[in-house]
């Protein structure tokens, strides 16, 4: 990777779901010159654009693209190995770009990129299999309970509806006798690039509304026969998310197509605020509101080598 003064910076573009991210990567993106790499968890698998608000073809013709639907929804991606990838990938990018664009909402992806993976217990399959029986017995309101027993912290902020983060985080608590929170990123691994962190500012009533009114166009845009498509693979950890998760349980008839689009628009209120929760926790994320572009590109200029 570059190793001159003039290093190389990657811009990071953060903010809840809802807020705009993907709009302003790409202006910063063509501001810039700067390649995109997405940090979110979920547009990285095919054949969900629609339930993971992936670009629209008009946004991935607008600038190049990383990340995004390259993965079939059954094979296994995790943080360690999008650290792995985009590091690499970031190595070939700044051979010829000076600036490269990270943008997305899943908060361990970004810091995966940014300071690097926890060094945290090696799996425990006999655990595993006991948390997975209790999930099925139990649900998963009861893991989530015990978490917040255990780690109140790492509660407040993880996917409260991501079986695979509850059960992880419990698993971890478990085997050492400790929160999960605070074994998390011990040392923050040096990156060869300059790290330049941008976060949406937008009241949370407005950004409510908009997390509303985007749910109404997903399901008018055809989320719906999306998930109907992808409901015999619903067991998959790529499905386990909102928007497919209420819409499943419509189907299943638990409950009416009323009630799963006012729970889709609830969930996602409730995750933009976890995400808000844990990037406010990030001293180095720099707030603008979200037309404030001329501001995040001085930010972004200061005491970049010349």
């Amino acid at each position: 990777m570059n190793t001159e003064n003039t290093a190389p910076t990657l811009i990071v573009i953060v903010g809840a779901t809802g807020s705009g991210k993907t709009d302003l990567s790409i202006a910063l993106a063509n501001r810039f010159r700067a390649p995109i790499l997405s940090t979110d968890s979920r547009q990285v698998f095919r054949g969900m654009p629609i339930g993971t608000a992936q670009p629209t073809a008009e946004q991935l013709a607008a600038a190049e693209h990383h990340f995004i639907a390259t993965l079939d929804i059954d094979q296994p991606f995790s943080c360690g190995m999008f650290e792995s990838q985009a590091l690499e990938l970031l190595d070939r990018l700044f051979l010829t770009h000076r600036y490269a664009v990270a943008v997305g909402g899943s908060g361990l992806y970004v810091r995966a990129l940014c300071e690097g993976m926890d060094e945290l217990p090696e799996a425990d399959e006999a655990l595993r299999a006991r948390l997975r029986q209790r999930l099925e017995q139990q649900g998963l309101p009861a893991l989530c309970d015990e978490l917040q027993r255990l780690d109140p912290i790492y509660h407040a902020t993880v996917d409260l509806d991501n079986p695979a983060r509850v059960m992880r985080a419990l698993e971890v608590c478990l085997l050492s006798g400790r929160p999960y929170s605070s074994l998390r990123l011990a040392r923050t691994a040096k990156r060869p690039f300059r790290i330049v962190k941008i976060g949406i500012d937008i009241p949370r009533e407005v950004l409510y509304g908009r997390i509303d009114r985007r749910v109404d166009a997903m399901m008018a845009a055809g989320l719906e026969a999306e998930a109907r498509r992808l409901y015999p693979y619903r067991h998959l950890n790529s499905l386990q998310t909102v928007g497919y998760k209420e819409l499943f349980d419509y189907f299943d008839g638990l409950t009416s197509r009323e009630q799963a689009v006012e729970l889709i628009k609830r969930n996602s209120r409730r995750y933009a605020k976890r995400q808000l929760t844990w990037f406010r926790r990030d001293k180095q994320i720099a707030w603008f509101a979200p037309d404030d572009i001329r501001s995040m590109e001085q930010h972004i200029l200061h005491d970049t080598p010349a």
